[in-house]
């Protein structure tokens, strides 16, 4: 298959699986560089001057004390703290951008909307003005660097406008570094217009066009929670694992009571897991099953799962969640044994 960039008419972002060999695209992202397309993602502008403040109150992470060229991950909540969306806010100076799924977009700009009461703030969709690329993998610097675009080291989250010295045209990119705790990725914020160039520059620097299929096996195999997926309305951001979309210093915010309730108290019931498998793989929604003596009990679930092809052989993974009660018991989920593990399960 072409690894040339074919865009959907609808969302503007392929829609490939895979580009005929999700294997090596997987080892490609584990080892050398990933290369994808973004231009699905929501793009939403805030501006006005009490964006800040406002947006401060609506997300559970510090978005008041965030340094231009500096962005969070963050959930949004309700009153009863349960996580709404899960989303990344970026200072952009005169601006904050927030960046979601598309799958997630009307949702978030519903709740911007429901919460905007006599401030000056004003909510715009840009996602088709401002498209994205996205590069995974150890190489990925120096892929952008082979390709022309050349930038400072960058802390986790952190942009910045590249000298480009590329032939894909695109002036007025911006370079931004994942937050992924595994692995390096980058992100290249750009017009839409300019995206099948660069797309074409980076593949002969060396990127290796991967699909969906690749992307979701590095997604399980780092322990990364999805939304709508792996994490659910009905989920606590505690059970989530994912602290580092909470502050518990900057003050009030829709949910804030809930989650200060559960640091308080030091602890949830059941959190979010990486398990490994042995035995056949369980579909998500499998419950997982703690022995005691001569009976089972429930004490958690199966959200994803996946064979990941790695070099010394398959691996079946899945990620979940686990009741305390079941930790150090034998478990088992469908008909095979699973066992919590350690991240990256790659």
């Amino acid at each position: 298959m072409s690894t040339a960039l074919h865009e959907n008419s609808v969302t503007g972002s392929t829609t490939h699986a895979d580009y005929g060999n999700a294997r090596g695209e997987f080892q490609a992202l584990l080892s050398g560089c990933g290369l994808y397309d973004l231009g699905g993602r929501a793009k939403i502008a805030v501006t006005g001057g009490d964006r800040v403040r406002w947006l401060n109150g609506m997300v559970s992470n510090n978005v008041r004390d965030l340094a231009e060229g500096h962005g969070i991950y963050a959930f949004m909540l309700n009153a009863q703290g349960h996580v709404q969306a899960d989303l990344y806010v970026f200072q952009r100076g005169d601006s904050l951008l927030v960046d979601a799924e598309r799958s997630q977009r009307d949702k978030v700009l519903q709740l911007f909307d429901r919460y905007i009461i006599a401030d000056d703030v004003e909510i715009a969709d840009i996602s088709d003005q401002l498209s994205a690329l996205g590069l995974a993998g150890p190489e990925s610097r120096n892929v952008l660097k082979r390709a022309g675009i050349i930038f400072p080291e960058l802390a986790p989250l952190e942009s910045c406008s590249p000298k480009c010295e590329c032939t894909c045209g695109c002036p007025q990119c911006t370079v931004v570094r994942g937050d992924d705790s595994s692995g390096t990725s980058y992100e290249i914020w750009l017009a839409p217009d300019k995206r099948k160039a660069t797309w074409d520059a980076l593949v002969a620097a060396g990127g290796i066009a991967v699909g969906a299929s690749a992307l979701e096996l590095r997604r399980i195999s780092f322990g990364i929670p999805r939304f709508g997926v792996d994490i659910r309305e009905r989920d606590l951001p505690q059970e989530t694992g994912q602290t580092r979309a909470l502050s518990f210093t900057k003050g009030c915010y829709l949910g804030q009571e809930i989650v200060e309730r559960i640091r308080s108290r030091g602890a949830v019931h059941r959190l979010f897991t990486a398990f490994t498998v042995e035995g056949a793989l369980p579909e998500p929604g499998t419950k997982v099953l703690a022995r005691y003596d001569d009976n089972e009990k429930e004490v958690g679930e199966i959200t994803s799962s996946a064979i990941l092809p790695l070099a010394g052989g398959d691996r079946p993974v899945a990620l979940g969640y686990l009741r305390r009660e079941g930790a150090g018991r034998d478990l088992r989920a469908g008909t095979a044994k699973v066992k919590a593990a350690e991240l990256p399960l790659a």
